[in-house]
């Protein structure tokens, strides 16, 4: 069985520096899939939220929610879902970002926004979450080279990384494959890539770990 008729929706996950867009679009484009990005160029506020996080938080995190709402929306229409669809982003994690970069009245206002749009997207088949630490998110921020990402912090990373791992070890959705992303290039290998696929299509758990340096 091919492995988006297994998983016809399949979302990658990981914080900024992780390489899940590289990833989703290689497995776009192996499986001829409908490629769902984000299209974090598009928000204005994102490199005056990294310049100065306290005060332009809200409006890059309302930005970001409106944007996904609106790209996820068709996804609720099953005839999207003739060719299977791959993305490098979802709904539910919204709120990680909102509950770590806003104030209390803030995140209150964000919640009571976020309900209000009563979104009922479609949940994914898979999630593979690609956990990476904190060290090797800012080497590859800093290598990417990305003008306004260079004021990201270590602690900023750490401290994401920390809310990522938090959030999928209990995630209950969807299945989720947990990758040691540390030293694992799936997105330009082409050994690591094929090995990624075969445990991909082992998955049996609701919830599962794959360490390619262990495989």
């Amino acid at each position: 069985m091919s492995l988006t008729r297994k998983y016809p929706y399949i979302v990658i996950e990981g914080p900024i520096g992780s390489g899940k867009t590289t990833l989703a679009k290689r497995l776009a484009e192996r499986f001829s899939a409908q490629l769902l990005l984000e299209n974090a160029g598009a928000n204005p506020f994102l490199p005056k939220f990294y310049e100065d996080p306290g005060r332009h938080a809200l409006a890059t995190q309302l930005f970001f929610l409106f944007q996904r709402a609106e790209q996820l929306r068709g996804l609720a229409q099953p005839d999207l879902f003739g060719s299977p669809t791959i993305a490098d982003f979802f709904l539910d994690k919204d709120p990680l970002f909102a509950k770590l970069t806003l104030n209390d009245s803030e995140f209150a206002l964000y919640r009571n926004i976020f309900q209000h749009l009563q979104l009922e997207t479609t949940p994914p088949d898979i999630v593979l979450y690609l956990q990476t630490p904190a060290e090797t998110l800012l080497e590859r921020v800093n290598k990417r080279a990305i003008k306004y990402e260079q004021t990201i912090t270590r602690d900023y990373l750490e401290r994401l990384a920390a809310s990522y791992s938090e959030f999928f070890h209990q995630y209950e959705t969807a299945p989720v494959l947990i990758i040691n992303n540390e030293h694992f290039d799936a997105a330009s290998n082409d050994e690591a890539f094929d090995l990624l696929l075969e445990r991909i299509a082992k998955m049996r758990g609701r919830r599962e770990y794959f360490n390619p340096n262990l495989a």
